[in-house]
């Protein structure tokens, strides 16, 4: 008998549900469900720019950042183009290379799970349009530092449109990160991408957006499908960034709960490497397929790459301490043999 799924957490998707004042703006725009929204999402676009502090030229909206990272591929793709990017990351990078043509061109992580900007731009040609970068990483957590991009970028060629995919960007902290307006400024090749999904917990409503230079934010934006907003969502965001504050103390929480999880995994025994996204990243040789099954056992949901390692959500308190409890025995365990071996040896 199957055992019930009682904690999500393989999704990355936010342990809260909207705030109230954001739902009473979604219902509110419910009762005008039998109007059309705007063809394009102009007023949404000027309200992201000015809360971003550029200009309404440099932002391009749509379906989530995967649904501008595909106008995006649209409009600089032609068929049989190659897209670089690391591997193992999200999932809907090899999808999109597909829906548009493009040849895929995955580059292996680094030993320890990081992107190799190295062998990203040794894997530019001149049949090149595209490069992705994703900071923090999907699914490991890890940050390119500020400086390590800046390099990168002026490296790459002018002719390889970068996206730099930053859905995960309000759970990073520490110094060192990246400034996304002033690389605008300087490499017109660049484009942002934000999600509404994650730390603003709008998933199921589907808005992302785009920064980059007013040129190819235009090529972008002839991509994007009319009507392709819904009223619903638009409300929900406009609310949302409206209510920064409430929404800042729901991220750092998170985050708090993030550290937490990771110092009490390691108290376990398990090997857990710093995380800037909303997760926890357990790579092999850790017991990942076994932790796997003792979470589904546990009732838990997570995101399991068979052989490679096991992506965890930060979910509520009570859904972090299910993990906990499924994972102490295999960090114990795993512990114990290693200082066995050791003492072997």
């Amino acid at each position: 008998m199957s055992v019930p799924v009682l904690h999500r957490l393989a999704l990355n998707e936010s342990p809260y549900p909207p705030l109230p004042a954001v739902r009473e703006a979604m219902r509110r725009a419910v009762a005008q469900a039998h109007r059309y929204p705007q063809f394009y999402p102009d007023d949404l676009t000027e309200r992201i720019a000015a809360w971003c502090g550029v200009a309404p030229e440099q932002v391009v909206v749509g379906s989530g950042s995967v649904g501008v990272a595909l106008q995006s591929l649209r409009a600089v793709v032609r068929s049989g183009d190659a897209m670089v990017y690391a591997w193992r990351s999200f999932d809907a990078y090899p999808l999109l290379a597909e829906m548009t043509g493009a040849r895929p061109v995955p580059v292996p992580l680094s030993p320890d799970g990081r992107q190799d900007l190295g062998a990203l731009l040794a894997a530019c040609d001149r049949h090149t349009r595209v490069v992705v970068l994703c900071t923090p990483h999907n699914p490991t957590g890890s940050m390119i530092s500020a400086e390590a991009l800046s390099a990168f970028l002026r490296r790459v060629p002018r002719h390889v449109t970068v996206l730099l995919d930053e859905a995960y960007v309000e759970f990073a902290r520490g110094p060192g990160l990246p400034d996304a307006p002033a690389l605008l400024a300087a490499h017109p090749n660049l484009l942002v991408l934000r999600t509404f999904s994650k730390a603003y917990g709008l998933a199921a409503l589907r808005v992302g957006y785009g920064l980059g230079a007013p040129e190819l934010v235009e090529r972008i934006r002839r991509q994007q499908l009319p009507f392709g907003i819904n009223a619903v969502a638009t409300a929900a965001v406009q609310a949302s960034l409206g209510a920064g504050g409430e929404l800042r103390r729901r991220v750092d929480a998170v985050v708090a709960e993030r550290e937490r999880l990771g110092r009490e995994l390691a108290g376990l025994g398990w090997h857990v490497p710093a995380g800037h996204a909303n997760s926890v990243w357990l790579a092999a040789p850790e017991p990942v397929d076994e932790a796997a099954r003792a979470l589904s056992v546990a009732g838990v949901q997570a995101r399991h790459y068979p052989g490679e390692g096991l992506r965890l959500t930060v979910g509520s308190r009570k859904a972090n301490d299910t993990v906990l409890g499924a994972l102490a025995g295999l960090g114990t365990a795993r512990r114990t043999a290693d200082r066995g071996y050791a003492e072997r040896s």
